[in-house]
């Protein structure tokens, strides 16, 4: 696990990228691959009873991540939160925009079609409690009728950054 930045390890526990080695590969070996997930590792014993360093589970990736006024935020921590509320539809939308000299992030979610018109407003404040409890941000919550927020063929567009740059 290194510091994504400083190419430096991290202490066990503590958040890193992580970098792999395949000595065994005869092929191809890897040397300090970097893989751009960002993951903790522990040598922790497992539950289940194995005493080897394990890595756990991915957060999120180093070539998404934003920086909202000053925390680390990933647009698959967010997707987390929303995926396990009721009343949203799998599809949103981070749109991050500089607010004076601070950056901000809007975040478009579609409802569930049994949820009624006037019942938005109470579920945009609903997922922006989410949203700050378990991500750290403070965020505005649009709540979209079903089918406004954009489609894309492939991947997903998830984030719009209105930010300029330079």
């Amino acid at each position: 696990m290194l510091d994504p930045d400083t190419g430096k390890p991290v202490p066990e526990g503590e958040a890193g990228e992580l970098v792999i080695t395949t000595l065994t590969k005869q092929a191809l070996p890897m040397l300090r691959y970097r893989t751009r997930d960002i993951t903790r590792m522990t040598s922790a014993p497992c539950a289940c009873g194995r005493t080897h360093a394990r890595i756990l589970r991915i957060t999120g990736r180093n070539d998404d991540m934003l920086i909202i006024r000053g925390v680390n935020v990933y647009p698959s921590q967010v997707e987390a939160v929303l995926v396990g509320l009721p009343c949203i539809a799998p599809h949103y939308q981070l749109v991050v925009e500089r607010r004076g000299s601070l950056d901000h992030v809007s975040i478009e979610v579609e409802a569930d079609v049994n949820l009624p018109a006037d019942s938005y407003a109470q579920t945009a404040h609903e997922v922006a409690h989410h949203i700050k409890s378990l991500v750290g941000i403070t965020t505005d919550v649009c709540v979209k009728t079903p089918g406004t927020i954009p489609r894309s063929q492939g991947k997903a567009v998830r984030v719009r950054d209105l930010r300029t740059k330079g």
